[in-house]
């Protein structure tokens, strides 16, 4: 798993989203550095479609910049080449598939040769903890052995941007410890800057240095986590407190 080149930023330019009059995204701008970024929100706020609009399945008025590379030129399938990586709320997992398996058929659609990918599947067994399960049917993996799998498939295939969508829920608070520990190694693992979205804000504040907060599809907050949680606006969109005044 080579290190990702060029510039390690992820850009968002007045990114908008309507669906007939409602606006899910309302002009989002920001600017990603770290190398674990969060984004937050109450339910609703529009962090799953900034996701979404990342990977190219929801078309936006304005521009995202990865790496040096406008990315939102690019077809969904040719952001995973280029090395975009995303989990799901739920797992997008083959039950009928092995371990190994479901991470091999998405290198079997990226370039490398066949000893290089064998290495980087090796590879995303053994730092997930996985190596044991290799072939095991995803069908009979518990719910954290699940979200290994999904961390795996996102460490394969030079990953240069990571999105987790909230990869914590459902899971006990050791676990959540545990995935966090793993989240916080995928830069140094690969290169790739994260983004991730999750509503345990102990997860946020552990893991991310920045962090972008919306609320009815609007930038309300953007910049260092500990700043942006203990603004007054954030704590009431998001954690219902209310500003004084």
């Amino acid at each position: 798993m080579a290190a990702a080149e060029g510039a390690a930023m992820i850009e968002l330019n007045d990114l908008t989203v309507r669906f007939g009059g409602v606006t899910a995204l309302d002009a989002v701008s920001a600017r990603f550095k770290a190398p674990v970024s969060g984004i937050i929100g109450p339910n609703g706020a529009g962090k799953t479609t900034t996701m979404n609009v990342i990977s190219g399945f929801l078309r936006a008025q304005g521009s995202i910049s990865a790496f040096g590379t406008d990315i939102a030129r690019l077809a969904p399938h040719r952001r995973s080449q280029w090395g975009l990586r995303r989990s799901f709320q739920r797992e997008q997992l083959a039950d009928d598939l092995s371990v190994a398996d479901n991470l091999q058929v998405i290198l079997d659609a990226l370039p490398g040769t066949a000893q290089e990918k064998r290495a980087d599947l090796a590879q995303a067994l053994e730092v997930t903890g996985l190596a044991a399960r290799a072939q095991q049917l995803a069908g009979g993996l518990n719910t954290f052995e699940r979200r290994l799998t999904d961390v795996a498939r996102c460490l394969i295939g030079r990953p240069r941007l990571v999105m987790f969508d909230e990869p914590a829920g459902g899971l006990t608070q050791d676990e959540t410890h545990r995935l966090g520990t793993l989240i916080a190694q995928v830069h140094g693992l690969t290169g790739a800057l994260v983004l991730l979205i999750d509503h345990d804000v102990d997860l946020i504040q552990r893991l991310c240095s920045e962090t972008l907060v919306l609320d009815f599809g609007r930038r309300i907050a953007f910049g260092e986590t500990r700043a942006v949680l203990a603004d007054p606006a954030v704590q009431a969109a998001y954690l219902g407190i209310e500003e004084a005044g």
